[in-house]
């Protein structure tokens, strides 16, 4: 990214095009006013009476009329390390996926909360046997406080629905992070450090039969791989937090899986999905045999 913090603009051109960088680095992707403006008006006025004034000169003895905001500092490694302790102990204090949520909501360690319109904890049926868990909040997502309720979404719920499966009754979906990073960008390792504890308690209480990681940040961050998604995608791995570790819980069957984003700008792939749909049924129904009746 270009650094704009220390040059000073020239002109109030330059002013104008950093003060928009700004905003679009920020995440603002979106200009909305608080009233209607009926631009179609405006454009059949005359040209004499929409003249306006010529800009001012900038002041030089002033300063520049725009001065931009300095960098955020990076956030320091033992700071990083204090918030992810106070993550844990709250994530630790939840007993119930609604205290959880509770939880979440109330926690302000984490700097997408601040740019985000809503928590997005989860959505779908708590006691369906099947948890997916993708990357973050899209913009639809951040409006609605859900998760995968756009176009990502939708194909989604298709591809569930392929092997009779459905959010309603059957499939629970997370992210592994909470809240809407600036401009869909993908979320930081401080970011995702930080709302690991959070996710790993949702795991603890969720109890899901199956874990499905949707693209490569979700498996990569959960399983501790670095392969990317195509070759991680279709093999059954053995998941446990570290607090199912510590009491020897069961390790629970996880499967990533091509993110439905991923699969919308390259349909081709969809049939290596299928395949993976199919395995992820069959491991279903395998476990549903074996519980006792």
């Amino acid at each position: 990214m270009p650094d704009r913090t220390h040059r000073q603009p020239a002109t109030a051109a330059e002013s104008l095009r950093y003060a928009l960088a700004w905003q679009v680095d920020a995440g603002a992707d979106e200009a909305i006013g608080e009233r209607p403006v009926d631009r179609l008006a405006v454009a059949a006025e005359p040209a004499a009476s929409r003249q306006e004034p010529a800009p001012a000169q900038p002041q030089r003895a002033a300063g520049p009329a725009y001065r931009p905001a300095p960098a955020a500092a990076p956030m320091r490694l033992e700071s990083t390390g204090e918030t992810v302790a106070a993550a844990r102990e709250s994530a630790r204090s939840a007993d119930t996926l609604d205290a959880l949520h509770a939880a979440v909501a109330a926690f302000d360690g984490c700097a997408l909360k601040k740019t985000a319109m809503n928590t997005v904890f989860a959505d779908g049926a708590p006691e369906g046997g099947l948890m997916l868990i993708g990357e973050a909040p899209g913009a639809e997502e951040d409006r609605q406080g859900k998760p995968f309720v756009g176009a990502s979404g939708q194909l989604l719920d298709k591809m569930l629905a392929a092997i009779d499966l459905g959010r309603a009754n059957d499939a629970y979906i997370t992210n592994i992070v909470f809240w809407r990073p600036p401009g869909n960008r993908e979320p930081s390792v401080a970011e995702t450090a930080v709302c690991r504890p959070f996710l790993e308690r949702h795991i603890e209480l969720k109890k899901p039969e199956i874990l499905v990681f949707l693209g490569g940040p979700s498996a990569k961050t959960l399983l501790g791989r670095k392969e990317g998604i195509t070759r991680l995608r279709g093999r059954w791995f053995d998941y446990r937090t570290p607090d199912m570790i510590e009491t020897g819980a069961d390790p629970i069957p996880a499967m990533p899986l091509f993110h439905p984003a991923y699969l919308l700008r390259s349909p081709l792939n969809k049939r290596e999905a299928w395949r993976d749909l199919l395995a992820i049924r069959e491991k279903l129904d395998a476990l549903d045999r074996e519980r006792p009746s």
